[in-house]
C-alpha cells in the first residue's frame, strides 16, 4: 500500500514541504495584518493551511504534466513520477481533479469576495508552466501566482480589497523573484541546453547584484505594510532580524553550487516565519 502511494506523494512534493510553506506564508501574513481576534486568526490560519496543502499539490501535478518532456532532460527532475513513467498522465489528472475539488470546497468556506478573487487565480496557475517557454522572467509570473493568497486572505478577513494589500502583494512578488532566481541557478546548465528560460540565465553573474535589489524591495514593502497597519514594535524587531536573514542569503549563496542555492532557497521559510511572528505579536 505504502509503496503504491509513494509516487503520488512524490508527485505532490510531500517530501519537499518548502513549496507549501512559500505558498502559505503570504496568506498567513495577510491574516496577521488584518485579523482582530484570536478565534478569527486561528480559523483563517487553519483554512489557508488546508488550502495551501491541496492547491500546492494540484499545482505540482499540473506543472509536471505540462513539463514532463523537459523534466526528463534535467538531472534534478528526470525521476519525477510523470517524467519517469511511474504515473500516467490520466492518473495524474484524476488526482489533480480530486485535489482541486477539495481546494474549491475549502475556498467556499470564505465570503463571496474572497471566493471570486480565489477563482481569479486560475489563469495565473494555468499559464505559469508555459512562461519559461516564452519569457526570461517566469519568476515574476510565479511571484504573481504564489502571492495571490495574500489577496484572498485579506478579502476573507475584511470583506474587500483595500489598496494597502497591494503593498504586501508587491513585496511578496519581489521576494519570490529573489528566492526563485536563486533556485533557478540549480538548473541553469540543463536549462540552457534544452531552451528553458529563467531569470537566472538572463541575469547570469549579475544575479549577485540583482538579488539584493529584489530583497530590498521585499523589505521595503513589508515595512510599509507594517506601518500602514499601525503595528507595534515587535513587528519591526522581526523585520530587522528578517532583513539580516535576507542579507545573509544574498551574500552567502554560491550561484555555481546547486546545494548552496537549495539551502538558501529553503531558508526563506525561516525568513517568513520571523516576519509572521513579529506581525502576530504586534
Amino acid at each position: 500500500m505504502l509503496r503504491s502511494a509513494l509516487p503520488y506523494l512524490q508527485l505532490i512534493r510531500a517530501d519537499a514541504p518548502i513549496g507549501y510553506w512559500l505558498l502559505l506564508w503570504p496568506c498567513w501574513l495577510a491574516v496577521a495584518l488584518t485579523s482582530s481576534t484570536i478565534e478569527e486568526i486561528l480559523n483563517f490560519l487553519l483554512l489557508f493551511l488546508l488550502g495551501a496543502i491541496v492547491m500546492r499539490g494540484a499545482g505540482c501535478i499540473f506543472n509536471d504534466i505540462v513539463d514532463r518532456d523537459f523534466d526528463a532532460l534535467v538531472a534534478r527532475t528526470r525521476n519525477r513520477p510523470i517524467a519517469s513513467g511511474q504515473i500516467s498522465v490520466i492518473r495524474a489528472l484524476l488526482f489533480m481533479s480530486a485535489l482541486s475539488l477539495a481546494g474549491l470546497l475549502i475556498l467556499l468556506q470564505l465570503n463571496d469576495t474572497a471566493v471570486f478573487i480565489g477563482l481569479c487565480s486560475i489563469p495565473l496557475i494555468v499559464a505559469y508552466p508555459f512562461m519559461k517557454r516564452i519569457t526570461w522572467w517566469p519568476q515574476i509570473w510565479l511571484g504573481l501566482t504564489f502571492n495571490w493568497g495574500a489577496l484572498v486572505a485579506w478579502s476573507a478577513v475584511k470583506g474587500s480589497l483595500d489598496w494597502q494589500v497591494f503593498v504586501l502583494y508587491g513585496s511578496g512578488v519581489a521576494w519570490t523573484l529573489g528566492y526563485d532566481t536563486i533556485y533557478a541557478h540549480q538548473d541553469k546548465d540543463d536549462d540552457a541546453l534544452i531552451g528553458v528560460k529563467s531569470s537566472a540565465l538572463w541575469l547570469g553573474r549579475y544575479s549577485r547584484l540583482a538579488i539584493p535589489v529584489f530583497y530590498s524591495l521585499t523589505m521595503l514593502g513589508l515595512t510599509a505594510s507594517a506601518l500602514l497597519a499601525d503595528l507595534n514594535w515587535p513587528a519591526y524587531v522581526g523585520l530587522t532580524i528578517a532583513g539580516i536573514q535576507l542579507a545573509w542569503q544574498a551574500n552567502a549563496v554560491d550561484f555555481d553550487d546547486p546545494e548552496s542555492c537549495l539551502t538558501m532557497f529553503k531558508s526563506n521559510h525561516y525568513f517568513a516565519a520571523i516576519v509572521f511572528a513579529g506581525f502576530l505579536a504586534s
